[in-house]
């Protein structure tokens, strides 16, 4: 192609220097022609039937055992109804009770209908003890309703790529809806999406450090508004003082979805997320605990971060049909380009035995005009054959088309000279 390229303009140059010379019966000098130089691989042993590993920073799955099945996660349906509170609401806001508040099963704050409390209170209540009464009346102040609630909490969660979960209740009792196309829909997650919530409320929320403060809370105290009760609640969560470097987390138990948990750990500059569903049910509410243990420990012992920034080298590209910076037809025209990167600095976390894949997606060459800022190709880097990060190629120069205008110019002026 290139070859027959060269030869059409080579043939109009030809043509076109040879009807000037014969209209002006002069000699014409020809300028010199010159050319342009595996993830569940490990074998973790665990009593829960789905659970993920996450690296928090990256939130890529370091280990899962059946991630993507949709489960009851039970009161873990809280971390989403305390982030959404917190973003939607004050701590200061004043929370009425009402009847259908009032009326939930244990375990329970006991609130009666008519009841005022701050909702940083109900917070403490819905997190510390989990409390189901607490959950509902978060969730009409925010939300209008229940069901105006779990409406938020579905944009959330597909807002932040939780496609396979589905919310019902705002303190995940068991629960079964029909939806308006006549599908059954039940109060359900995956250990990858409730993951991904956690690593919601720790790291990329605007109210995380307020989320976290009340997860890491011992014990907190209060009041209804009109002082005629008080209240203590002692946070349930054992793996806080279990591990040096834990987060945050929250326990969940209903009949169908048995134990479940999700926790975080930070320590050596590393974030790790568990989630587990379906592990256990009564007696064998300690196995949460075992298994969660074992996947920080195996996440600490086996990941480092590595940096593996590597600088891109590109060549100019050819440009078809682009008029040489040379101005001479018989060159061909070049484009130089850059890679828009995200630092020089990149850091994963990585065990032994993984490293990063870069492939360069660039076509031969690019097709006049092309304009300075423009995107020629790509450069994606690939982990486990997952792609990780992508960044764009771009353009440096504009390259204007070459044109029998531009032929003919270029000869008058030869010719002048």
């Amino acid at each position: 192609m290139e070859k027959r390229r060269k030869g059409y303009w080579r043939r109009v140059l030809a043509f076109v220097s040879c009807m000037i010379f014969v209209m002006t019966g002069g000699t014409f000098v020809r300028a010199a022609e010159t050319h342009g130089e595996e993830k569940n691989s490990t074998n973790l042993q665990l009593y829960a039937q789905s659970a993920v590993l996450m690296d928090a920073d990256s939130g890529r799955i370091l280990f899962g055992k059946n991630e993507n099945e949709q489960m009851p996660m039970a009161s873990t349906t809280k971390i989403m109804t305390c982030i959404l509170a917190l973003e939607n609401g004050s701590m200061e806001d004043v929370v009425t009770v009402s009847a259908y508040a009032a009326g939930q099963p244990k375990v329970h704050l006991g609130m009666r209908e008519g009841q005022q409390f701050k909702l940083g209170d109900l917070l403490y209540s819905l997190m510390l003890e989990s409390h189901n009464d607490s959950a509902v009346a978060i969730a009409e102040h925010i939300g209008g309703s229940v069901e105006g609630f779990a409406k938020l909490m579905n944009r959330k969660a597909k807002d932040i790529g939780c496609f396979d979960t589905f919310f019902v209740t705002p303190n995940g009792l068991d629960a079964v809806v029909t939806d308006s196309a006549g599908n059954t829909r039940i109060h359900s997650t995956t250990a990858r999406d409730l993951a991904r919530i956690m690593k919601y409320c720790i790291t990329e929320s605007e109210k995380k450090e307020e989320f976290l403060e009340i997860t890491r809370t011992q014990s907190h105290f209060f009041t209804d508004e009109e002082r005629q009760g008080s209240y203590s609640c002692n946070n349930h969560n054992a793996f806080l003082t279990m591990m040096d470097g834990a987060l945050s987390g929250k326990t969940g138990f209903t009949n169908n979805a048995g134990y479940c948990y999700v926790g975080a750990l930070r320590r050596d500059g590393k974030t790790f997320i568990v989630a587990l569903l379906a592990c256990g049910w009564p007696n064998n509410r300690s196995y949460k605990w075992s298994d969660t243990r074992k996947l920080m420990t195996y996440g600490l012992e086996n990941y480092e971060y590595k940096n593996v920034y590597e600088p891109v080298s590109l060549k100019p590209l050819p440009v078809e049909d682009g008029i040489p910076e040379s101005g001479n037809p018989y060159e061909e025209a070049y484009v130089a380009l850059s890679v828009e990167e995200k630092g020089k600095e990149w850091n994963l976390l990585l065990k032994e035995g993984e490293g990063v894949e870069r492939k360069i997606h660039l076509p031969a060459e690019l097709k006049a005009p092309v304009e300075e800022g423009g995107v020629a190709g790509s450069v994606k880097y690939y982990l486990n054959g997952d792609l990780i990060r992508e960044c764009p190629i771009i353009i440096e120069e504009n390259v204007e088309k070459r044109n029998f205008r531009w032929i003919l110019q270029y000869i008058l002026k030869q010719y002048a000279l």
